[in-house]
């Protein structure tokens, strides 16, 4: 009867400590999924909120997009410039283009929309317009302004395989995108181009050439400039004419 004792008591004691066992584990997992569950939910969070922002973004695009080509055209842009309450040759319009990364003058996709208004974290009219200050300040850097300069001819193309631009438009985008730095220089290389019957278009060579001109040439002096070195033909043309027009 004593073994029989002994027995049961060894049998109570592994039964209870197997059952510690089992609940030790079960707690082990509701801690694991307790702890997954709450970090998918911090994951979560964030995602929902940009997910939210794209949201509110595209909503934005389909205020001014036109329904049959799923673009932003320029009616669109027009109507859009009237809600920021600028004109739609306000460089402000062309730094946004360069912001998107867009291709084609006069149109915004819906994926160059996104590009440009997360980064300047704008999904309203009243956001936008608070976004400009900054985004001036961004494009007139020195790192990038000669980026944005760039971009600016290549956007006035209009046509595929276009590689110059008609006087008319050079003038109108130096004065535009240049004159913003350097105002005196960009007047006179303006009257040039107008009066001038050699050239009927600008190409992306004497595009540059302008701005290094102006980065590089004292003004009005041109004390130090040198028609030896590689300068664009145009500039030889534009600096002798000022100096006859000086003298």
């Amino acid at each position: 009867m004593r073994r029989a004792s002994k027995k049961s008591s060894s049998s109570a004691a592994t039964a209870s400590a197997g059952a510690e066992q089992v609940n030790e584990k079960q707690n082990r997992k509701r801690k694991g999924v307790s702890t997954n569950l709450t970090s998918r939910k911090a994951q979560r969070g964030p995602t929902k909120a940009v997910s939210k922002e794209v949201e509110r973004i595209d909503q934005f695009f389909y205020t001014y997009a036109d329904n049959s080509s799923g673009m932003i055209d320029p009616e669109g842009i027009e109507t859009l410039c009237s809600h920021l309450e600028v004109p739609h040759t306000d460089v402000r319009i062309l730094m946004l283009a360069w912001k998107m990364g867009c291709e084609k003058q006069g149109y915004f996709t819906l994926d160059e929309w996104r590009t440009g208004l997360k980064a300047l974290r704008a999904d309203s009219i009243s956001k936008l317009k608070k976004a400009f200050p900054e985004l001036v300040q961004e494009v007139t850097r020195p790192t990038n302004f000669q980026d944005f300069y760039t971009y600016a001819f290549r956007y006035c193309l209009t046509e595929d395989k276009k590689k110059c631009i008609e006087i008319p438009v050079a003038c109108e985008l130096l004065n535009l995108v240049l004159g913003l730095q350097f105002r005196p220089q960009v007047d006179k290389l303006n009257d040039y181009l107008k009066y001038q019957n050699d050239y009927k278009v600008i190409n992306m060579d004497q595009w540059m050439g302008f701005i290094r001109f102006c980065n590089e040439i004292n003004f009005p002096s041109l004390d130090n400039y040198d028609s030896d070195l590689a300068w664009p033909l145009i500039l030889d043309n534009f600096v002798e004419w000022l100096r006859e027009n000086k003298s």
